[in-house]
């Protein structure tokens, strides 16, 4: 009778075993984001952002999921593409926040467009971890929007580096001090020339050509050949992925090779070595990386899980936004997400770009200018540990 009893309550112990382990295999936080998987924003989104996003989901739920008090939860994604439309990424996110009823939602990619969704974010008490996002006007935003922060720091601080670099390159006598600067006639790309211009002034700087061009703009040649003409020793470009990776064709074909070749927004991406290869060792942009083992266990997990390599500036951002997001989801315990926006304020994380803090919700602490040297986008700037030195002048284009 004793022995029946046992093996009753034996067996009553292993159902209830099963039953909890069912039960949480079955809990789920929702995460949802829109993203730019068409339009003009794809190529960016599809290299920085949504390997990421991708990355980090395949990587926390094979670890048994986000660790909660009530126990382990995988995390259930629903995803929209935004066609790089302002209005529709805010409809999207209505949408994933009202009807899909998402416990936290990522942001989509670009600065335009976290702009257009932080109110949104905000209305609903969402904590928006934005990484391709730059902009001067973030600490105004950040006291308005308490929720809002910005994991790539601001434009002044990209524009007084490289500032400061072309000066430190000209004392050395490694180039001059007369630059020319073109510009993207956005938000990105007007806040970073009209810092740059600042910066420069201040550190003797001279802008001999400074010109903006449209969305959709091609022909580069004949812009170049306009720069070649005021003879300047250095190029600064503050471009978008599709400006980038026309620009050194069309400086090459007119004959432009300043002693510094500086560009925008995907220099550091890995489709730009592939479509230059060895032409592009010496061309400068913002980002780098320091190829330390943090960086290339990263870079193997990354090519593993989503095929391709992630850029060399934001996409280690973004995965280090996550990494901070989940450990505040930890600490919180729940999905509480007044108390998981005030650990964002106030905590240290651990992460692949070493310890984050948050200042005023902005991390400033990322790599700002790198260049291609030896088939790495090494990081130049800040000068700090793990930063390289500039190979100038850059070499002659190569056919």
């Amino acid at each position: 009778m004793k022995e029946s009893r046992r093996r009753f309550l034996a067996q009553g112990l292993a159902a209830a075993a099963l039953l909890a382990g069912a039960k949480a295999q079955g809990r789920t936080v929702r995460i949802g984001y829109s993203i730019s998987k068409t339009g003009p924003y794809a190529t960016g989104a599809g290299i920085t952002t949504l390997p990421n996003y991708r990355l980090w989901v395949e990587e926390v739920n094979a670890a048994g999921g986000l660790k909660l008090a009530s126990g382990p939860a995988r995390i259930a994604v629903v995803e929209y593409d935004d066609r790089s439309s302002p209005e529709e990424a805010i409809r999207n996110i209505e949408r994933l926040i009202t009807q899909d009823k998402v416990d936290f939602v990522l942001p989509p990619w670009g600065t335009a467009m976290n702009l257009a969704v932080a109110p949104v974010f905000a209305r609903h008490g969402y904590p928006q971890v934005a990484v391709t996002n730059l902009s001067e006007k973030t600490p105004e935003l950040v006291r308005r929007w308490p929720s809002y922060f910005s994991f790539l720091g601001l434009p002044s601080q990209y524009a007084e580096a490289l500032a400061l670099l072309l000066r430190n390159l000209a004392a050395a006598g490694k180039g001059g001090r007369r630059v020319a600067v073109v510009h993207t006639d956005d938000e990105f790309g007007l806040e970073l020339s009209g810092a740059f211009r600042r910066a420069a002034q201040k550190e003797g700087l001279e802008l001999v050509y400074f010109q903006s061009y449209p969305q959709g703009f091609s022909d580069f040649q004949s812009l170049l050949n306009a720069v070649k003409g005021r003879n300047p020793d250095a190029f600064v470009a503050f471009s978008y992925p599709a400006e980038t990776l026309a620009l050194p064709e069309a400086a090459a074909v007119v004959g432009f090779n300043p002693a510094v070749f500086f560009l925008g927004v995907g220099t550091a991406f890995p489709v730009f070595r592939q479509r230059y290869g060895t032409r592009a060792e010496g061309i400068m942009g913002l980002g780098g990386v320091a190829p330390n083992q943090a960086w290339r266990g990263y870079l193997e997990r990354h090519r593993a899980v989503t095929g391709q390599e992630p850029d060399r500036w934001a996409s280690q951002a973004t995965y280090a936004s996550l990494q901070a997001l989940k450990a505040a989801i930890e600490t919180a315990g729940k999905v509480d997400r007044f108390q998981i926006v005030r650990l964002l304020r106030q905590e240290t994380f651990d992460t692949i770009l070493g310890p984050l803090r948050l200042e005023g919700n902005i991390f400033r602490g990322n790599w700002l200018i790198g260049q291609w040297q030896d088939g790495e986008f090494v990081a130049l700037m800040p000068e700090r540990p793990g930063a390289q030195a500039p190979r100038v002048p850059k070499p002659a284009w190569s056919r």
